[in-house]
This record gives C-alpha cells, structure tokens and sequence, in this order.
C-alpha cells in the first residue's frame, strides 16, 4: 500500500512491517500504540523503524491511518473526561 509520510511516500506492507518489527523491544508509552503481533508499540517508535526518519518529522496521526489501513489495530488516547469544579 502507498502511504505518505512526513511528505516522503512509502510502499508499506503488513508482512514487511512485521518484519520490521521482529526483534525489537517495545518502549514504555501512554500515549497511541500499534498492536503489532502480540505486542503494544507506542505510534511514533513505530513509524520511526518503519520510515527511518526522526520522531519529530511525521505526526502519530500519520502512522495511526497508514497502520489502520494495513489492519493493524491501533489504540488512541482516550478524549479526557470535562472537569467539574464545586463551589
């Protein structure tokens, strides 16, 4: 599947990000992940292997849609909750 990436296009597929993946430990993260084989990778670490680019260069929405696309599942942080302040 095309994707576009930080403004750079990529050819991605489900195996070749599987493979991608293969060996690489999943950093601690609270924020959006990729469920990718049996394990919860934080977004921005795995658009980091998967592109080579530097974290700061593409957003997590960006991965978020390419690995949806592919049929990854993908979590994403929960819309927090309105504040209700007593008086």
């Amino acid at each position: 599947m095309r994707c576009v990436i930080a403004h750079f296009p990529f050819e991605l597929t489900k195996s070749g990000v599987l493979e991608s993946m293969k060996g690489i430990k999943p950093e601690p993260g609270t924020g959006e992940s990729v469920i990718v084989g049996r394990r919860h990778y934080p977004v921005k670490q795995v658009g980091q292997v998967i592109t080579r680019q530097d974290r700061r260069d593409f957003s997590a929405a960006e991965v978020l849609r390419a690995m949806t696309q592919l049929g990854f599942t993908c979590r994403t942080l929960p819309k927090a909750a309105p504040v209700r302040i007593l008086s």
